[in-house]
Protein backbone atom coordinates (compact mmCIF):
# COMPACT_ATOMS: atom_id res chain seq x y z
CA UNK A 1 0.00 0.00 0.00
CA UNK A 2 1.60 3.00 -0.81
CA UNK A 3 -0.48 6.06 -0.24
CA UNK A 4 -3.13 7.30 2.38
CA UNK A 5 -3.24 4.33 5.09
CA UNK A 6 -0.33 2.88 3.68
CA UNK A 7 2.25 5.41 4.97
CA UNK A 8 1.64 5.58 8.73
CA UNK A 9 3.04 1.76 8.60
CA UNK A 10 6.07 2.33 10.99
CA UNK A 11 6.82 -1.42 11.23
CA UNK A 12 6.23 -4.23 13.48
CA UNK A 13 8.49 -4.79 16.87
CA UNK A 14 10.81 -7.85 16.88
CA UNK A 15 9.64 -10.90 18.61
CA UNK A 16 9.98 -14.73 18.36
CA UNK A 17 8.11 -17.50 19.99
CA UNK A 18 8.30 -21.17 21.33
CA UNK A 19 6.78 -24.02 20.81
CA UNK A 20 6.51 -27.35 22.41
CA UNK A 21 8.00 -28.92 19.60
CA UNK A 22 9.75 -28.22 16.33
CA UNK A 23 9.43 -31.54 14.68
CA UNK A 24 6.32 -33.96 13.25
CA UNK A 25 5.70 -37.25 14.67
CA UNK A 26 7.36 -38.94 11.87
CA UNK A 27 10.81 -37.02 12.65
CA UNK A 28 10.53 -34.70 9.59
CA UNK A 29 10.59 -30.89 9.97
CA UNK A 30 7.17 -29.32 9.63
CA UNK A 31 6.03 -26.75 7.10
CA UNK A 32 6.21 -23.83 9.09
CA UNK A 33 3.12 -21.12 8.77
CA UNK A 34 4.30 -17.52 8.03
CA UNK A 35 2.83 -14.17 8.70
CA UNK A 36 0.00 -14.08 5.76
CA UNK A 37 -1.12 -10.44 6.34
CA UNK A 38 0.71 -6.96 7.54
CA UNK A 39 -1.32 -4.14 7.55
CA UNK A 40 -0.59 -0.30 8.58
CA UNK A 41 -2.01 0.72 11.70
CA UNK A 42 -1.93 3.94 13.96
CA UNK A 43 -2.71 4.36 18.12
CA UNK A 44 -4.75 7.57 18.16
CA UNK A 45 -5.45 10.06 20.97
CA UNK A 46 -8.11 13.14 20.69
CA UNK A 47 -9.07 15.89 23.37
CA UNK A 48 -12.84 17.34 22.52
CA UNK A 49 -14.05 20.05 24.64
CA UNK A 50 -17.64 20.14 24.94
CA UNK A 51 -20.05 22.67 26.82
CA UNK A 52 -22.93 20.88 28.82
CA UNK A 53 -26.60 22.46 28.40
CA UNK A 54 -26.09 23.61 31.93
CA UNK A 55 -23.45 25.69 30.51
CA UNK A 56 -20.55 23.89 32.15
CA UNK A 57 -17.68 22.82 30.26
CA UNK A 58 -15.98 19.39 29.98
CA UNK A 59 -13.36 18.04 27.99
CA UNK A 60 -13.21 14.33 26.52
CA UNK A 61 -10.37 12.29 26.30
CA UNK A 62 -10.41 9.49 23.86
CA UNK A 63 -7.85 7.02 22.82
CA UNK A 64 -8.10 4.66 19.32
CA UNK A 65 -6.57 1.75 17.69
CA UNK A 66 -6.95 1.87 13.71
CA UNK A 67 -6.13 -0.89 11.46
CA UNK A 68 -6.24 -0.04 7.72
CA UNK A 69 -8.80 -2.24 5.77
CA UNK A 70 -7.29 -1.18 2.31
CA UNK A 71 -5.20 2.18 1.88
CA UNK A 72 -7.38 4.53 2.42
CA UNK A 73 -10.00 2.96 5.24
CA UNK A 74 -9.44 1.92 8.89
CA UNK A 75 -11.36 1.15 11.48
CA UNK A 76 -10.87 0.13 15.28
CA UNK A 77 -11.94 0.18 18.71
CA UNK A 78 -12.34 3.53 21.06
CA UNK A 79 -13.22 4.74 24.39
CA UNK A 80 -13.75 8.44 25.67
CA UNK A 81 -13.74 9.65 28.85
CA UNK A 82 -13.94 12.96 30.90
CA UNK A 83 -10.97 14.61 31.79
CA UNK A 84 -11.78 18.46 32.57
CA UNK A 85 -14.60 20.18 34.87
CA UNK A 86 -16.26 18.21 37.76
CA UNK A 87 -17.76 14.73 35.51
CA UNK A 88 -15.37 12.13 36.39
CA UNK A 89 -16.94 8.94 35.33
CA UNK A 90 -18.40 9.58 32.40
CA UNK A 91 -16.99 7.26 29.29
CA UNK A 92 -18.52 5.26 26.34
CA UNK A 93 -16.82 2.46 23.98
CA UNK A 94 -17.36 2.08 20.69
CA UNK A 95 -15.89 1.46 17.09
CA UNK A 96 -14.13 4.41 14.94
CA UNK A 97 -13.90 4.26 10.93
CA UNK A 98 -11.81 6.81 9.70
CA UNK A 99 -11.16 7.76 5.81
CA UNK A 100 -7.65 9.85 4.80
CA UNK A 101 -6.53 11.78 1.85
CA UNK A 102 -2.78 12.35 1.20
CA UNK A 103 -2.43 16.47 1.07
CA UNK A 104 1.44 16.20 0.84
CA UNK A 105 4.55 14.57 1.35
CA UNK A 106 3.99 15.32 5.82
CA UNK A 107 0.38 16.34 5.41
CA UNK A 108 -3.01 13.92 5.24
CA UNK A 109 -6.74 14.57 6.24
CA UNK A 110 -9.00 12.37 8.23
CA UNK A 111 -12.88 12.21 8.47
CA UNK A 112 -13.67 9.63 11.25
CA UNK A 113 -16.85 8.85 12.66
CA UNK A 114 -16.96 7.36 16.09
CA UNK A 115 -20.22 5.44 17.33
CA UNK A 116 -20.24 4.24 20.99
CA UNK A 117 -22.48 4.03 24.60
CA UNK A 118 -22.41 5.35 27.29
CA UNK A 119 -22.76 8.03 30.07
CA UNK A 120 -22.53 9.01 33.47
CA UNK A 121 -23.32 11.18 35.74
CA UNK A 122 -26.42 13.08 34.96
CA UNK A 123 -29.42 14.73 36.26
CA UNK A 124 -33.02 16.43 35.13
CA UNK A 125 -30.72 19.41 33.18
CA UNK A 126 -27.57 17.13 31.70
CA UNK A 127 -29.56 13.81 30.39
CA UNK A 128 -27.24 11.15 28.38
CA UNK A 129 -30.24 9.53 27.23
CA UNK A 130 -30.24 5.90 26.11
CA UNK A 131 -26.25 6.17 26.05
CA UNK A 132 -25.65 6.08 22.24
CA UNK A 133 -22.86 8.45 21.48
CA UNK A 134 -22.35 9.42 17.90
CA UNK A 135 -19.18 11.85 16.80
CA UNK A 136 -17.70 12.76 13.76
CA UNK A 137 -14.44 14.58 13.28
CA UNK A 138 -12.97 16.65 10.11
CA UNK A 139 -9.06 16.45 11.15
CA UNK A 140 -6.08 18.26 9.46
CA UNK A 141 -2.40 16.50 10.68
CA UNK A 142 1.17 17.34 10.07
CA UNK A 143 3.68 14.35 10.56
CA UNK A 144 6.88 13.95 11.86
CA UNK A 145 8.60 10.36 11.67
CA UNK A 146 5.93 7.76 12.64
CA UNK A 147 4.26 10.49 14.79
CA UNK A 148 2.18 13.36 13.45
CA UNK A 149 -0.38 15.98 15.29
CA UNK A 150 -3.48 18.35 14.10
CA UNK A 151 -6.13 20.08 15.03
CA UNK A 152 -9.67 18.51 14.42
CA UNK A 153 -13.36 20.00 13.99
CA UNK A 154 -15.54 17.57 15.97
CA UNK A 155 -19.17 17.25 16.64
CA UNK A 156 -20.61 15.01 20.34
CA UNK A 157 -23.82 13.97 20.07
CA UNK A 158 -26.21 11.75 21.79
CA UNK A 159 -29.40 11.39 19.98
CA UNK A 160 -31.50 10.11 22.81
CA UNK A 161 -30.33 12.95 25.27
CA UNK A 162 -29.33 16.49 25.22
CA UNK A 163 -25.80 16.23 25.55
CA UNK A 164 -24.39 17.76 21.81
CA UNK A 165 -22.62 20.21 20.77
CA UNK A 166 -19.14 20.96 18.17
CA UNK A 167 -15.85 21.74 19.14
CA UNK A 168 -12.41 22.62 17.73
CA UNK A 169 -9.75 20.01 19.54
CA UNK A 170 -6.49 18.07 19.06
CA UNK A 171 -4.90 14.66 17.35
CA UNK A 172 -1.68 12.99 18.44
CA UNK A 173 -1.26 10.07 16.75
CA UNK A 174 1.54 7.47 16.11
CA UNK A 175 2.08 4.69 13.71
CA UNK A 176 2.20 1.27 14.07
CA UNK A 177 1.71 -2.25 12.03
CA UNK A 178 -0.85 -5.35 12.54
CA UNK A 179 0.75 -8.29 11.43
CA UNK A 180 -0.79 -11.80 11.82
CA UNK A 181 -1.48 -15.33 10.19
CA UNK A 182 -4.11 -16.46 8.43
CA UNK A 183 -7.00 -18.39 10.94
CA UNK A 184 -7.24 -20.80 8.90
CA UNK A 185 -3.57 -21.91 9.89
CA UNK A 186 -4.75 -22.01 13.74
CA UNK A 187 -3.29 -25.17 15.30
CA UNK A 188 -0.17 -24.83 12.82
CA UNK A 189 3.40 -24.55 13.78
CA UNK A 190 4.64 -21.03 12.86
CA UNK A 191 7.46 -18.34 12.72
CA UNK A 192 7.54 -14.54 13.06
CA UNK A 193 10.23 -12.23 13.41
CA UNK A 194 7.60 -9.63 14.29
CA UNK A 195 5.15 -9.39 17.32
CA UNK A 196 1.46 -10.79 15.83
CA UNK A 197 -1.98 -9.59 16.70
CA UNK A 198 -2.75 -6.54 18.27
CA UNK A 199 1.28 -6.25 19.79
CA UNK A 200 0.60 -7.17 23.78
CA UNK A 201 2.54 -10.04 25.64
CA UNK A 202 -0.02 -11.15 27.98
CA UNK A 203 -3.94 -10.51 29.24
CA UNK A 204 -4.22 -10.41 33.37
CA UNK A 205 -7.61 -11.23 34.98
CA UNK A 206 -7.76 -9.27 38.32
CA UNK A 207 -9.91 -8.64 40.93
CA UNK A 208 -9.02 -6.58 44.30
CA UNK A 209 -10.29 -3.93 46.87
CA UNK A 210 -9.95 -0.59 47.34
CA UNK A 211 -10.04 0.83 51.09
CA UNK A 212 -10.55 4.61 50.98
CA UNK A 213 -8.61 6.82 53.35
CA UNK A 214 -9.96 8.96 55.70
CA UNK A 215 -11.23 12.32 54.50
CA UNK A 216 -12.46 10.38 51.43
CA UNK A 217 -16.19 11.92 50.73
CA UNK A 218 -18.66 11.02 47.69
CA UNK A 219 -20.42 13.36 45.34
CA UNK A 220 -22.85 14.52 48.08
CA UNK A 221 -20.56 15.59 50.58
CA UNK A 222 -20.96 12.48 53.07
CA UNK A 223 -17.19 9.99 54.12
CA UNK A 224 -17.38 7.51 52.43
CA UNK A 225 -14.70 5.20 53.30
CA UNK A 226 -16.30 1.80 53.38
CA UNK A 227 -14.63 -1.25 51.34
CA UNK A 228 -15.21 -1.40 47.34
CA UNK A 229 -14.41 -4.94 45.61
CA UNK A 230 -12.98 -4.42 41.83
CA UNK A 231 -12.99 -7.02 38.85
CA UNK A 232 -11.15 -5.88 35.43
CA UNK A 233 -8.28 -6.92 33.12
CA UNK A 234 -4.89 -5.46 31.18
CA UNK A 235 -3.09 -5.92 28.68
CA UNK A 236 1.17 -5.86 28.90
CA UNK A 237 3.49 -5.34 26.38
CA UNK A 238 7.16 -6.01 27.77
CA UNK A 239 10.25 -3.67 25.92
CA UNK A 240 12.79 -5.35 28.23
CA UNK A 241 13.02 -7.74 30.88
CA UNK A 242 11.07 -7.00 33.41
CA UNK A 243 9.96 -3.71 31.72
CA UNK A 244 6.64 -3.12 30.75
CA UNK A 245 3.68 -0.77 29.78
CA UNK A 246 0.18 -2.00 29.24
CA UNK A 247 -3.57 -0.71 29.18
CA UNK A 248 -6.15 -1.73 31.89
CA UNK A 249 -9.48 -1.07 32.79
CA UNK A 250 -12.11 -2.67 36.04
CA UNK A 251 -14.85 -1.41 37.46
CA UNK A 252 -16.90 -2.19 41.22
CA UNK A 253 -17.70 -5.23 41.85
CA UNK A 254 -18.89 -5.24 45.94
CA UNK A 255 -19.07 -2.82 48.33
CA UNK A 256 -22.11 -0.45 46.97
CA UNK A 257 -20.27 1.67 44.41
CA UNK A 258 -22.03 -0.15 41.30
CA UNK A 259 -21.15 2.13 38.27
CA UNK A 260 -17.71 2.86 39.29
CA UNK A 261 -14.80 2.65 36.24
CA UNK A 262 -11.22 3.00 35.62
CA UNK A 263 -9.41 2.99 32.44
CA UNK A 264 -5.33 3.73 33.28
CA UNK A 265 -2.04 3.26 31.56
CA UNK A 266 0.25 1.69 33.17
CA UNK A 267 4.36 1.06 33.28
CA UNK A 268 6.64 -0.77 35.25
CA UNK A 269 9.78 -2.44 36.34
CA UNK A 270 10.43 -5.62 38.06
CA UNK A 271 13.82 -7.57 39.07
CA UNK A 272 14.48 -11.41 40.37
CA UNK A 273 14.50 -11.80 43.47
CA UNK A 274 15.88 -15.40 44.37
CA UNK A 275 14.92 -17.37 41.47
CA UNK A 276 14.53 -15.79 38.01
CA UNK A 277 10.72 -16.86 38.24
CA UNK A 278 10.31 -14.94 41.33
CA UNK A 279 10.24 -10.98 40.50
CA UNK A 280 9.78 -7.83 42.74
CA UNK A 281 9.25 -4.13 41.30
CA UNK A 282 7.04 -1.75 41.24
CA UNK A 283 4.18 0.23 39.10
CA UNK A 284 2.89 3.60 38.22
CA UNK A 285 -0.91 4.19 36.33
CA UNK A 286 -2.48 6.85 35.23
CA UNK A 287 -5.73 7.75 33.40
CA UNK A 288 -9.42 8.47 34.25
CA UNK A 289 -12.00 6.89 36.45
CA UNK A 290 -15.47 7.39 38.48
CA UNK A 291 -19.02 6.72 38.51
CA UNK A 292 -20.87 5.16 41.52
CA UNK A 293 -21.05 7.95 43.68
CA UNK A 294 -17.26 8.47 43.78
CA UNK A 295 -15.65 12.24 43.48
CA UNK A 296 -13.02 11.84 41.15
CA UNK A 297 -13.64 15.27 40.35
CA UNK A 298 -12.43 16.15 36.69
CA UNK A 299 -11.62 12.00 36.39
CA UNK A 300 -8.30 12.08 36.47
CA UNK A 301 -6.38 9.24 38.71
CA UNK A 302 -2.78 8.38 39.86
CA UNK A 303 -1.79 4.82 41.11
CA UNK A 304 1.53 3.46 42.35
CA UNK A 305 3.00 0.64 44.61
CA UNK A 306 4.75 -2.00 44.98
CA UNK A 307 4.63 -5.37 42.70
CA UNK A 308 4.97 -9.21 43.38
CA UNK A 309 5.14 -11.74 39.98
CA UNK A 310 5.50 -15.18 40.32
CA UNK A 311 6.33 -16.62 36.71
CA UNK A 312 5.00 -20.30 36.53
CA UNK A 313 7.03 -23.38 34.75
CA UNK A 314 3.29 -23.71 32.54
CA UNK A 315 3.40 -19.91 30.62
CA UNK A 316 0.80 -18.45 33.11
CA UNK A 317 2.02 -15.65 35.48
CA UNK A 318 0.84 -14.82 38.79
CA UNK A 319 0.74 -10.93 40.12
CA UNK A 320 0.31 -9.47 43.54
CA UNK A 321 -0.04 -5.31 43.28
CA UNK A 322 -0.71 -2.71 45.94
CA UNK A 323 -0.36 0.76 46.73
CA UNK A 324 -2.23 4.13 46.63
CA UNK A 325 -4.51 6.09 44.69
CA UNK A 326 -6.09 9.20 44.44
CA UNK A 327 -7.86 11.71 42.17
CA UNK A 328 -6.04 14.90 41.29
CA UNK A 329 -9.14 16.53 41.94
CA UNK A 330 -12.22 15.97 44.03
CA UNK A 331 -12.27 13.57 47.56
CA UNK A 332 -11.02 9.98 46.42
CA UNK A 333 -7.98 8.64 48.41
CA UNK A 334 -7.68 4.92 48.74
CA UNK A 335 -4.93 2.33 49.22
CA UNK A 336 -5.78 -0.79 46.96
CA UNK A 337 -4.48 -4.57 46.48
CA UNK A 338 -5.02 -6.91 43.77
CA UNK A 339 -4.45 -10.36 42.53
CA UNK A 340 -4.15 -11.54 38.66
CA UNK A 341 -3.59 -14.24 36.70
CA UNK A 342 -1.76 -13.29 33.76
CA UNK A 343 -2.09 -15.79 30.12
CA UNK A 344 0.74 -15.51 27.31
CA UNK A 345 -0.83 -13.72 24.01
CA UNK A 346 2.76 -13.35 22.48
CA UNK A 347 6.38 -13.30 22.94
CA UNK A 348 8.36 -10.58 24.01
CA UNK A 349 12.09 -9.72 22.02
CA UNK A 350 14.21 -12.08 22.87
CA UNK A 351 18.02 -11.66 22.03
CA UNK A 352 20.76 -14.28 22.45
CA UNK A 353 24.43 -13.46 24.25
CA UNK A 354 25.44 -11.60 21.29
CA UNK A 355 22.63 -9.68 21.33
CA UNK A 356 21.34 -11.29 17.94
CA UNK A 357 17.71 -12.14 17.61
CA UNK A 358 16.92 -15.55 18.57
CA UNK A 359 13.95 -16.96 16.23
CA UNK A 360 11.58 -19.72 17.57
CA UNK A 361 8.74 -21.64 16.12
CA UNK A 362 5.69 -21.44 17.96
CA UNK A 363 1.83 -22.71 17.19
CA UNK A 364 -0.90 -20.51 15.64
CA UNK A 365 -3.79 -19.45 17.71
CA UNK A 366 -6.99 -18.03 16.78
CA UNK A 367 -7.89 -14.39 18.37
CA UNK A 368 -11.11 -12.30 17.20
CA UNK A 369 -12.28 -8.56 17.58
CA UNK A 370 -16.25 -8.23 17.68
CA UNK A 371 -18.65 -5.31 17.42
CA UNK A 372 -21.95 -7.09 19.47
CA UNK A 373 -25.05 -5.76 19.53
CA UNK A 374 -26.37 -7.07 22.69
CA UNK A 375 -30.27 -7.05 23.71
CA UNK A 376 -31.40 -7.76 27.39
CA UNK A 377 -34.98 -8.76 28.55
CA UNK A 378 -36.62 -6.77 30.94
CA UNK A 379 -34.68 -5.11 33.71
CA UNK A 380 -35.25 -4.43 37.42
CA UNK A 381 -34.24 -0.64 37.74
CA UNK A 382 -33.20 0.53 41.54
CA UNK A 383 -36.46 2.48 41.21
CA UNK A 384 -38.97 -0.56 40.91
CA UNK A 385 -39.59 -0.20 37.23
CA UNK A 386 -38.68 -2.81 34.56
CA UNK A 387 -37.61 -1.99 30.93
CA UNK A 388 -35.58 -3.82 28.30
CA UNK A 389 -31.51 -2.44 27.47
CA UNK A 390 -30.02 -2.76 24.35
CA UNK A 391 -26.52 -2.50 24.82
CA UNK A 392 -22.78 -1.92 22.36
CA UNK A 393 -19.87 -3.52 23.37
CA UNK A 394 -16.51 -4.50 22.22
CA UNK A 395 -15.42 -8.37 22.52
CA UNK A 396 -12.17 -10.31 22.43
CA UNK A 397 -12.03 -13.87 22.06
CA UNK A 398 -8.37 -15.98 22.44
CA UNK A 399 -7.75 -20.08 21.65
CA UNK A 400 -6.58 -22.00 24.41
CA UNK A 401 -6.44 -24.75 22.44
CA UNK A 402 -8.49 -25.92 19.97
CA UNK A 403 -11.30 -26.65 21.56
CA UNK A 404 -11.07 -23.72 24.69
CA UNK A 405 -11.13 -20.12 24.29
CA UNK A 406 -10.82 -16.93 27.00
CA UNK A 407 -12.96 -14.36 26.11
CA UNK A 408 -13.44 -10.18 27.13
CA UNK A 409 -16.05 -8.27 26.86
CA UNK A 410 -16.76 -5.08 27.45
CA UNK A 411 -19.60 -2.12 27.20
CA UNK A 412 -22.70 0.48 27.90
CA UNK A 413 -26.27 0.55 27.20
CA UNK A 414 -27.06 2.41 23.88
CA UNK A 415 -30.63 1.98 23.05
CA UNK A 416 -33.59 2.22 25.81
CA UNK A 417 -33.16 4.52 28.95
CA UNK A 418 -30.17 3.07 31.09
CA UNK A 419 -28.06 5.60 29.47
CA UNK A 420 -24.64 4.99 31.72
CA UNK A 421 -25.11 1.42 32.31
CA UNK A 422 -21.94 0.04 31.75
CA UNK A 423 -20.23 -3.88 31.98
CA UNK A 424 -16.85 -5.69 31.72
CA UNK A 425 -16.66 -9.55 31.63
CA UNK A 426 -14.21 -11.83 31.26
CA UNK A 427 -14.72 -15.62 31.05
CA UNK A 428 -14.23 -19.06 29.13
CA UNK A 429 -16.01 -20.63 26.22
CA UNK A 430 -15.80 -23.95 24.44
CA UNK A 431 -16.35 -24.55 20.72
CA UNK A 432 -16.12 -26.70 18.11
CA UNK A 433 -17.26 -27.81 14.06
CA UNK A 434 -19.34 -29.99 14.27
CA UNK A 435 -20.57 -30.67 10.47
CA UNK A 436 -18.20 -32.05 8.34
CA UNK A 437 -19.76 -30.74 5.26
CA UNK A 438 -19.95 -27.36 6.41
CA UNK A 439 -16.55 -26.76 7.90
CA UNK A 440 -17.23 -22.71 8.16
CA UNK A 441 -20.28 -23.20 10.54
CA UNK A 442 -19.26 -23.60 14.35
CA UNK A 443 -20.74 -23.70 17.43
CA UNK A 444 -19.84 -23.03 21.12
CA UNK A 445 -20.33 -22.06 24.67
CA UNK A 446 -19.25 -19.42 26.97
CA UNK A 447 -19.55 -18.41 30.67
CA UNK A 448 -18.30 -14.39 31.86
CA UNK A 449 -18.54 -12.77 35.31
CA UNK A 450 -17.16 -9.39 35.88
CA UNK A 451 -18.27 -5.57 36.77
CA UNK A 452 -21.26 -3.84 36.04
CA UNK A 453 -23.17 -0.74 37.13
CA UNK A 454 -25.03 2.74 36.60
CA UNK A 455 -28.30 4.02 34.54
CA UNK A 456 -30.32 2.81 37.73
CA UNK A 457 -30.12 -0.90 37.10
CA UNK A 458 -30.40 -3.06 40.00
CA UNK A 459 -27.09 -4.39 40.39
CA UNK A 460 -26.32 -3.86 44.08
CA UNK A 461 -22.55 -3.99 44.30
CA UNK A 462 -21.87 -4.81 40.86
CA UNK A 463 -21.08 -8.72 40.54
CA UNK A 464 -23.12 -9.55 37.17
CA UNK A 465 -22.52 -13.51 34.96
CA UNK A 466 -24.10 -14.33 31.73
CA UNK A 467 -23.88 -17.42 29.83
CA UNK A 468 -24.57 -17.89 25.81
CA UNK A 469 -24.86 -20.62 23.60
CA UNK A 470 -23.53 -19.15 20.11
CA UNK A 471 -23.54 -20.08 16.45
CA UNK A 472 -20.97 -18.34 14.15
CA UNK A 473 -20.24 -18.39 10.45
CA UNK A 474 -16.95 -17.91 8.64
CA UNK A 475 -16.31 -15.90 5.63
CA UNK A 476 -13.60 -15.38 3.26
CA UNK A 477 -10.84 -17.02 1.69
CA UNK A 478 -9.12 -17.19 5.53
CA UNK A 479 -12.15 -17.30 7.09
CA UNK A 480 -11.43 -13.25 8.49
CA UNK A 481 -14.84 -12.43 8.75
CA UNK A 482 -16.89 -13.46 11.52
CA UNK A 483 -20.39 -13.12 11.97
CA UNK A 484 -22.12 -14.69 15.05
CA UNK A 485 -25.68 -15.28 17.09
CA UNK A 486 -26.45 -16.05 20.32
CA UNK A 487 -28.60 -17.06 23.26
CA UNK A 488 -27.85 -17.23 27.15
CA UNK A 489 -29.03 -15.29 30.36
CA UNK A 490 -27.67 -12.35 32.06
CA UNK A 491 -27.72 -12.29 35.90
CA UNK A 492 -26.77 -10.21 38.78
CA UNK A 493 -25.07 -11.75 41.93
CA UNK A 494 -25.26 -9.90 44.94
CA UNK A 495 -28.39 -8.32 46.86
CA UNK A 496 -31.79 -8.86 45.35
CA UNK A 497 -30.56 -10.86 42.62
CA UNK A 498 -32.32 -10.73 38.73
CA UNK A 499 -32.11 -12.20 35.64
CA UNK A 500 -33.45 -12.17 32.30
CA UNK A 501 -32.44 -13.28 28.81
CA UNK A 502 -30.04 -11.78 26.04
CA UNK A 503 -29.77 -12.07 22.23
CA UNK A 504 -26.15 -10.93 20.84
CA UNK A 505 -25.62 -10.41 17.46
CA UNK A 506 -22.45 -9.71 16.59
CA UNK A 507 -19.97 -9.06 13.26
CA UNK A 508 -16.60 -9.49 13.58
CA UNK A 509 -12.51 -9.93 12.41
CA UNK A 510 -10.63 -12.72 13.47
CA UNK A 511 -6.59 -13.65 12.83
CA UNK A 512 -3.31 -15.51 14.11
CA UNK A 513 -0.77 -15.22 15.91
CA UNK A 514 1.65 -17.02 18.18
CA UNK A 515 1.48 -18.69 21.57
CA UNK A 516 4.73 -18.51 23.55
Amino acid sequence: MSTTFAWIGAGALLAFNAAAQTTQPNGEAPVLARISETRPAAIEANWTPLRLPTGKRIALLGGSYLMAIDEDWGFGPSVYGAAKGNYGGVFTVGLTAQRRWRLGQNTHLAASLYAGAGGGLSSSEVRFGGGLMLRPELSLRTEAGAWYSGVALSHVSFPSGNVKGSSIGFVLGRAASFSSFAPTDAGRFGRSTQRTGLGFDEITVQGGLYKPRAGTRNRSGVASTARMGKAGADLRHYIAEGSWWGVEASGAAQGGADGYMEVLANAGQDWAIGHPSLRLGGQLAVGLGGGGNIDTGSGWLLRAGPSLRWQTPWGPSVRLDAGLARATAGNFKSGFVRLGLSLPLDRPPSFNAWGMEESKPGVVRTQQLFTSVQHLGKVRFKDGRQESITQLGLMMTRELTPHVYGIGQAGSAAWGSAGAYSYGLVGLGVQARPWAAQPRWSVGAELMAGAAGGGGVAVAGGAVAQGEAWTQLNLGQEERLRLRVGLGQWRSLRGDKQSTSLLNVSIGYAFGSLTR
